[in-house]
């Protein structure tokens, strides 16, 4: 699994997340990943695999999208209710 170093979100996802109330969680589980602890938060790649697509848990409802821009560097595309 790759190790993530920084997470970058596109401009859209930071309006997405506080009209929810999700920005606290969100925050706290983008610390969890940066600490190491993908199994936490469920880090995974989509399927189908190699498709380049990772995502990771904000909450039991809803998930961050994204992709790896470079080495270490994780931005998240889209937030979606994954349930």
């Amino acid at each position: 699994m790759p190790e993530v170093f920084d997470v970058i979100e596109f401009k859209h996802v930071i309006p997405y997340l506080e009209a929810r109330g999700l920005y606290r969680q969100y925050q706290k589980a983008k610390g969890i990943l940066l600490s190491g602890d993908q199994a936490r938060v469920y880090f995974k790649e989509r399927q189908p695999q190699g498709s380049g697509i990772w995502s990771f848990r904000v909450n039991k409802q809803f998930r961050a999208f994204g992709y790896f821009r470079s080495h270490g560097v994780f931005a998240v595309s889209d937030i979606d209710n994954h349930q």
